[in-house]
């Protein structure tokens, strides 16, 4: 019996379109992406595997090793410290020279944005290779990765939390004469200062696992150690490096949550925020930074000194002029196609993973699964999936899958109880069951959200879909580690800048998608 057209959906020939306009771009996606589920279970793949995972028990204990792996667990932390300070000693000039706070009018400063938008858009670990090219190997080429990389996003978001504080103060400041650095300093950087604060601490919190990955191409800490290891096919150590890792990666997130708990606690009446505690807690960074530089021993004076620019300029210049060759202009656009399907199936299968994993009881066991599947690098997942699933760029989407599924758990979960719990109880006293009341009571309050946190997390894969190439998971990062290994600058240069406009591409397509929904 045909529906009575007052009784249609009038939206329903709409999502049709949508569903078969994004079923038609994501197929060609798939494909580039190598999807081969059936390869997870091959005979030979789950023998390699097998043989694998069984190497890594038991861990190591000896105690010359235990004693490398506490050195290296050490310049982990400090190269993630020193990074940071230099990363704020860059962000902040820049965040005043990008920002638009404390002006009558805003800037046109596309020269300072444009610089912010290539520290950001190029990864930390491509840095670090081009730094470990000039200075050699060592925790100096991981610091100054850090310092550009993260100096970028620092200043980007300084940017906008300094525009979006109340303006008044700094306004009244302006006007009564103060020029705009004493304007910006006491009119917006108090109402500013707890976001400013929990910003800076949870990219410390992202710099120790950045700090990790940048050891694989040879600049120090447990990633240098981590490499060497998987090399040698010595799977003990790897697994106390592993185990290491993690165990720094929670003491990181748990110390980042008490200090960002910290902050929101608001300051009592009988005590200042600029009391014993804040001048403690300063004497403590000071310390650690102090600690970190020391333990590091980087010799500044040669990093930054006349020679040392001289090598930095003509390193620069052998990668100019680019290969702009037909030829290799159509490998570089097959490494971006093949790099944004890396990067759009490995966040949607970490979509499909995360609801699963938010929909799962909080126990102890799923939690520290959620924590396991975050704190993995996705360079060491790549690694273990290329050993799964073969080289390609099917395992680095399954790399990306599993870390961000495991970023995007924890997400949906929040989202998910702050979703009106309204229409899931009137459909559950109209009697409809459970799953009915979440998929359409629950799951539409929430959905704008979830879509958010995807988006936001695809902009991130994004870069790291570029460098899982490094370790044979195609894409971009395959070829500029090729390219790099052969010398061949010229045809880097060309990679690097694919990896920039795509990064870029990705940003601006995620925020008009973002806007959308909003």
């Amino acid at each position: 019996m045909p529906l009575d057209p007052a009784t249609r959906d009038p939206a329903s020939r709409g999502r049709l379109a949508q569903a078969l306009l994004a079923l038609c771009i994501l197929w060609p996606l798939f494909e580039a992406a190598q999807v081969r589920p059936g390869a997870l279970f091959e005979a030979g793949n789950l023998q390699v595997i097998g043989s694998f995972l069984g190497a890594f028990l038991p861990p190591a204990t000896g105690g010359e090793f235990l004693g490398y792996l506490g050195q290296a667990t050490l310049q982990t932390l400090a190269i993630a410290t020193a990074g940071m300070v230099l990363a704020c000693a860059l962000g902040v000039p820049l965040a005043y020279l990008a920002s638009a706070a404390g002006r009558e009018r805003r800037p046109l400063n596309p020269l300072v944005r444009g610089l912010l938008t290539v520290l950001r858009g190029i990864p930390e670990l491509v840095w670090a290779l081009v730094f470990v090219r000039v200075f050699g190997l060592g925790p100096a080429a991981g610091v100054l990765a850090l310092g550009l990389t993260y100096g970028g996003m620092l200043a980007k978001v300084y940017a906008e939390i300094l525009e979006s504080a109340d303006p008044a103060p700094a306004r009244a400041l302006l006007h009564s004469g103060a020029r705009r650095p004493l304007a910006i300093l006491y009119g917006l950087v108090p109402q500013a200062a707890k976001e400013l604060v929990s910003y800076t601490v949870y990219r410390w919190e992202c710099a120790v696992r950045a700090s990790v990955v940048m050891g694989f191409v040879g600049a120090g800490g447990l990633g240098q150690l981590m490499d060497q290891s998987m090399k040698m096919l010595n799977g003990g150590e790897a697994s106390s490096i592993l185990i290491t890792f993690l165990a720094l990666v929670f003491a990181a997130d748990a110390l980042s949550h008490l200090l960002r708990r910290a902050l929101d606690a608001a300051p009592g009446a009988q005590r200042s925020p600029w009391g014993w505690r804040s001048a403690g807690g300063l004497l403590a960074l000071l310390l650690a930074v102090w600690a970190s530089f020391r333990l590091l021993d980087m010799d500044f004076a040669a990093l930054f000194s006349r020679e040392s620019a001289g090598a930095m300029g003509q390193f620069i210049a052998s990668f100019f002029p680019m290969d702009l060759s037909a030829d290799w202009l159509r490998r570089v656009a097959l490494g971006t196609w093949e790099t944004l399907a890396i990067s759009v199936v490995g966040t949607l299968l970490a979509a499909v993973l995360g609801l699963l994993l938010a929909l799962a009881p909080m126990r102890p066991a799923s939690h520290f699964l959620l924590n396991l599947l975050r704190s993995v690098p996705e360079l060491v997942w790549a690694t273990i999936t290329a050993l799964a699933v073969g080289l390609g760029p099917f395992a680095g989407a399954l790399a990306l899958a599993l870390h961000t599924g495991g970023v995007l758990g924890r997400l949906y979960a929040q989202a998910l109880e702050n979703a009106p719990r309204a229409p899931a109880t009137a459909l559950r006293l109209s009697g409809a069951g459970r799953g009915l009341a979440f998929v359409f009571g629950t799951l539409p309050g929430a959905a704008p959200q979830l879509a958010a946190y995807t988006l936001y997390r695809w902009e991130m894969n994004i870069r790291m879909a570029a460098i899982l190439g490094f370790v044979g998971a195609g894409g971009l990062g395959q070829l500029l580690y090729f390219e790099l290994s052969l010398f061949h600058y010229a045809q880097a240069a060309t990679v690097i800048c694919a990896m920039l406009l795509l990064s870029m591409a990705v940003d601006h397509a995620s925020a008009r998608l973002r806007r959308r929904m909003g």
